[in-house]
């Protein structure tokens, strides 16, 4: 069946132009020529190759009290997302073929979008100990991971590194010294100090950061650096661009627009990496400006709410964020000016695709993964709302703008708001 998607306004090649686009046999091809089996007017909304989250947590196999495949992707399909990269903090942990099939069975029988989960890199991910056979995984992964955990040793982690060139894979590190963190779990910072809680200094990311861009460089393996949150780890993923290394970063929405100041007593506002300060939030919000940070990811992490109600010292790590991601940031930064729409789609689609490998899009020929906004829809984050089964945010009830009204990957229509379904 041929479909035909009208009065649209189509992002193509970092542009955005009122135009129409078809879709048969899941791919998308040229509008004109047969005629076509339904037709679907947009209304002049705007179409974007499908958001991709390199960076999500979704708790099954293992976890699934807190999060299942199919909930999970059914808000990332809400959220206007075609792919996500899943972490490996699971039980059982995919650190060989066999552990990987258990959440692969997962994803083909449960994902409504595109799932495509990351490997340890070490045996139970544990950041120390024997490393996984890179080789046997590599197939069935993006790429390789122990998110969570920072891998303590220099040497385990270059040997790592070196096995991940061998087989083409990024290493996608959660940069955390053990030894700095003495406790602490909001940031070593006014606030922590005049609440009387205990705080993680800086340095016990970017520390890491820089020990594994020297080790990239001396490895030449593709590193991604996850959830990015002080200034000197802006700036050391800067340097090592500038010297022509392949290392990338990510960074997500609350750390672009909260800072420790924002912070309250409730477990809501509990993450790891946590909010820093003012100028580190602002050099984050430089380093996408300049190209430094090319991914925004969200590093949805659902818990339970029991989980998340013991307040900062209690509660555990993480907040959910596919729902929320794209309209936070463009109310928050697109209409203020500080990037243009066309940065945030390479932010949330392009970049993503690009450095990991992956596909769809609106290319002809290629899988039809695709998401269409309205973006003059204005609400409050409502986490009644979510299909997520975490609903931990510290943007509840924040006023938005801007959201996915019809999601569709591999041609199939995934997620429809009602607001499309009454206007067809």
């Amino acid at each position: 069946m041929k479909t035909l998607y009208t009065n649209a306004v189509v992002y193509d090649g970092g542009r955005f132009a009122a135009g129409e686009f078809a879709v048969e046999a899941g791919c998308i091809v040229p509008a004109g020529g047969a005629i076509p089996d339904r037709v679907v007017d947009l209304g002049g909304r705007h179409v974007v190759p499908g958001l991709v989250d390199v960076h999500v947590h979704l708790r099954e196999p293992g976890f699934s009290h807190k999060e299942t495949i199919a909930s999970g992707t059914a808000a990332a399909a809400r959220g206007g997302y075609t792919t996500v990269c899943s972490m490996p903090n699971l039980n059982p942990a995919p650190d060989t073929p066999e552990t990987l099939r258990v959440q692969a069975d997962l994803i083909r029988r449960d994902a409504v979008v595109r799932v495509v989960p990351y490997g340890c890199i070490t045996m139970g991910q544990r950041g120390c100990g024997e490393l996984v056979d890179f080789e046997a995984l590599a197939p069935g992964v993006v790429g390789f991971s122990d998110d969570g955990r920072g891998v303590q040793s220099e040497e385990l982690m270059e040997e790592a590194m070196r096995r991940a060139a061998r087989v083409g894979k990024p290493i996608v590190a959660h940069c955390e010294v053990d030894d700095l963190l003495r406790g602490g779990y909001i940031h070593d910072g006014g606030y922590c100090r005049a609440h009387g809680h205990k705080g993680i200094c800086s340095e016990s990311e970017w520390r890491q950061v820089e020990r594994d861009i020297a080790l990239a460089e001396k490895t030449g393996c593709q590193y991604h650096v996850c959830h990015v949150s002080t200034r000197e780890s802006v700036e050391l993923v800067r340097r090592a661009k500038a010297k022509g290394l392949r290392v990338s970063c990510e960074t997500a929405p609350h750390y672009l627009l909260l800072c420790d100041e924002d912070l309250q007593e409730d477990g809501r506002f509990k993450m790891n990496p946590p909010l820093r300060s003012r100028e580190d939030r602002e050099a984050l919000v430089a380093g996408i400006a300049d190209g430094t940070i090319e991914v925004i990811a969200t590093d949805h992490a659902p818990h339970t709410a029991e989980e998340k109600s013991r307040g900062l010292a209690g509660s555990a790590m993480g907040i959910v964020g596919l729902e929320t991601a794209f309209p936070l940031l463009y109310k928050y930064m697109v209409l203020p000016g500080v990037i243009t729409l066309e940065k945030l789609v390479a932010l949330m689609s392009d970049n993503p695709r690009r450095l990991f490998g992956l596909g769809g899009g609106l290319g002809l020929g290629g899988p039809a993964d695709f998401t269409v906004l309205d973006l003059g829809a204005q609400y409050a984050v409502d986490t009644a709302a979510f299909r997520s089964m975490g609903r931990a945010t510290p943007f509840a009830g924040w006023q938005v703008q801007g959201r996915a009204v019809l999601t569709v990957v591999g041609g199939r229509e995934v997620y429809e708001d009602e607001t499309m379904k009454t206007n067809r």
